[in-house]
């Protein structure tokens, strides 16, 4: 593909969310389960190789994996197994756990159509559901060590300093 054939890909997608900023607005999601003997966090991503690629709200076939998803995937793995090494580590017995991210992404500021939208995901929302017979206080600190000890829930909770280089070959 080359940039005309983009352009001619997104130039609709672009003029729909000039003229309907609420349709830029797409929740992407992401889910895993607790592993039962363990401390893994099975992500179901449905693909057995990872090739990532547009998303169709950007012009993408739909037929690759959205990095917004990989990311989402992975701080769902990262809290899945997080979660379940606190766990053991705090002797809390977890018969089933689930974990599952969404989050808020607005096009319009990825295809350049609106300025003031932002690149990137606005929300966040991570959620734990396990069946346990531990006390509530041994719950809220497993979620507290979970938020506390998981690398990519931190990563994104505090802005890491970043950079990029592009050399050339």
């Amino acid at each position: 593909m080359d940039s005309t054939e983009l352009r001619a890909l997104q130039a609709p997608l672009k003029d729909q969310y000039r003229n309907d900023p609420n349709s830029a607005v797409i929740t992407l999601k992401a889910q895993g389960a607790l592993d039962d003997q363990h401390i893994a966090c099975k992500v179901e991503t449905g693909r057995a190789l990872a090739v990532a690629g547009l998303h169709p709200a950007t012009g993408g076939s739909g037929a690759e994996l959205c990095s917004g998803d990989m990311l989402l995937e992975a701080l769902v793995a990262c809290a899945g197994v997080t979660l379940k090494a606190v766990a053991t580590a705090l002797e809390i017995d977890l018969r089933h756990g689930a974990v599952k991210a969404e989050g808020d992404l607005d096009f319009r500021g990825t295809l350049g159509v609106d300025k003031t939208a932002p690149v990137g995901f606005r929300d966040i929302r991570l959620s734990f559901e396990v069946d346990t017979d531990a006390p509530q206080e041994k719950i809220d600190q497993l979620l507290k060590l979970t938020e506390r000890y998981c690398v990519v829930f931190q990563t994104l909770n505090n802005k890491p300093n970043l950079s990029a280089v592009l050399t050339r070959k």
